[in-house]
């Protein structure tokens, strides 16, 4: 097991840190330095696995920051983004237009127009003041239906 440059050690330690499998990371080391690394050498810099528990205080330090930035920070993940979903889908559309794939280009526009209406969000309009702009709540109204005596029956 060759011993990782600081800048490869820092690529897996920050893709571990997103949650990429070692399985990926190796791929992604392979394509990105042109470095063969085992899963096993990939685990071996995971500090919340066994096989990381010698890992230098530097990398897990460098692990919880990245994994704290990730959880918090969506703002980073371009999918995260509205516009940017919108316009991987416009390419889509064209795309299957393009092929003649109506089916596709329906079901894109469909997704699309969803995107815009926030159909698929979980917001909710909360009206915090009355119709008449103060704060206080508005007052139960209950009206009473009066029973006639036959109850509905004629007779």
């Amino acid at each position: 097991m060759a011993a990782l440059k600081p800048e490869v050690r820092a690529f897996i330690v920050q893709e571990l840190a997103c949650f990429d499998t070692p399985s990926q990371i190796v791929e992604s080391v392979q394509k990105e330095f042109k470095v063969q690394v085992t899963r096993q050498q990939v685990a071996s810099h995971d500090p919340t696995k066994v096989a990381g528990k010698g890992l230098a205080q530097k990398w897990v330090d460098l692990f919880n920051r990245t994994r704290d930035r990730f959880l918090n920070e969506i703002s980073d993940i371009p999918i995260a983004n509205k516009a940017y979903r919108l316009r991987v889908l416009q390419r889509m559309s064209t795309t299957a237009e393009g092929m003649k794939n109506l089916g596709m280009t329906a079901q894109l526009l469909e997704q699309a127009a969803k995107e815009v209406g926030e159909a698929y969000s979980n917001k909710q309009k909360v009206e915090h003041t009355s119709p008449d702009g103060s704060m206080s709540p508005r007052p139960t109204t209950i009206r009473l239906v009066g029973v006639e005596p036959t109850n509905g029956k004629s007779g």
